[in-house]
């Protein structure tokens, strides 16, 4: 099992960002974005494949997680999406990378589609575990079917101060569970888990977590820093980069759409695929199918 590692540091926007990058310096960007309750080992295999293939791979830890930072105290430690895309946005500027394929699922996932949706020149293409992962806050109180609705019990628990508390005090065995949960076929071992769950020691780790999905109910103001950015989402604009999204059948979290559920949101070219057996976690679970979607859209195929 191998560790990311060793990690750079950037000061990017808000944050000091910390990053693995592999691969040569000249060779084709990539950014790997990972979710929550995961880190930059997400891609422990995806990286290495990208990176024998040419790419120049880069994967940060997102803000709250790992010995990524904020830079002043009195930043909000918000975790909305408008924060997460410009999270990705500014360590792409602080880089001078002026344009990237973009991959990632969860919240990794949506910050690379809201750079995509926002600021498409600085996307050369996109993979999205989960298809359009924008949220739409307007229909934050639309309820979803009852089985889907047990199935983000965690949030709900997230919105009250019992919720906060029972992350704060056992975050490990909380995130644990959700991993197995949400990839029921996928057998990692205790050493996997740790290997990751060490980055949710960040000091932030619980309060942007806990924003985050307040915020998605409409239940806390979001970062005034950010609300042009929110309010451009609140449009859910189209993607029209080049895209490759993906679901998994055994997702225990975010179940499987056929591809017309959200081709309205996509207005370039766009490949969907589900995949028999993959839970949530895809670039771990599914490290070769990951990677190869990313070199199709670097090679432009």
């Amino acid at each position: 099992m191998s560790n990311l590692t060793p990690l750079r540091t950037i000061a990017a926007g808000v944050l000091d960002v910390a990053y693995f990058e592999t691969g040569p310096a000249d060779g084709p960007p990539v950014f790997l974005m990972h979710g929550f309750p995961y880190d930059v080992h997400a891609y422990a295999e995806v990286a290495p494949l990208l990176a024998k293939a040419g790419c120049r791979v880069i994967v940060p830890y997102l803000r709250g997680y790992g010995p990524t930072r904020f830079r002043d105290e009195a930043t909000m430690r918000s975790g909305e999406q408008a924060a997460l895309g410009a999270d990705l946005l500014a360590l792409m500027d602080a880089l001078a990378i002026p344009r990237a394929v973009l991959a990632g699922y969860d919240w990794g996932g949506r910050a690379c589609c809201v750079v995509a949706a926002l600021w498409p020149d600085r996307c050369a293409g996109l993979v999205s575990y989960n298809n359009y992962n924008i949220f739409d806050h307007s229909k934050a109180l639309v309820p979803d079917t009852p089985e889907n609705e047990q199935k983000l019990w965690y949030q709900y628990y997230f919105h009250s101060e019992r919720g906060r508390e029972g992350l704060a005090r056992d975050r490990r065995a909380l995130t644990k569970l959700l991993w197995r949960t949400w990839s029921p076929t996928w057998k990692f071992d205790d050493a996997t888990f740790e290997r990751s769950a060490a980055a949710f020691d960040n000091p932030d780790f619980v309060d942007v977590v806990i924003h985050s999905y307040r915020h998605r109910f409409n239940l806390v103001p979001g970062d005034p820093a950010y609300a042009d950015i929110d309010l451009r989402l609140a449009a859910q604009p189209a993607i029209a980069v080049p895209t490759i999204t993906f679901d998994g059948t055994d997702d225990g979290v975010r179940p499987p759409s056929p591809a017309s559920v959200h081709a309205h949101r996509f207005t370039g070219p766009r490949e969907h695929h589900i995949v028999p057996g993959a839970g949530h976690n895809l670039p771990q679970e599914n490290p070769a199918l990951f990677a190869g979607a990313v070199l199709k859209l670097v090679r432009g195929r």
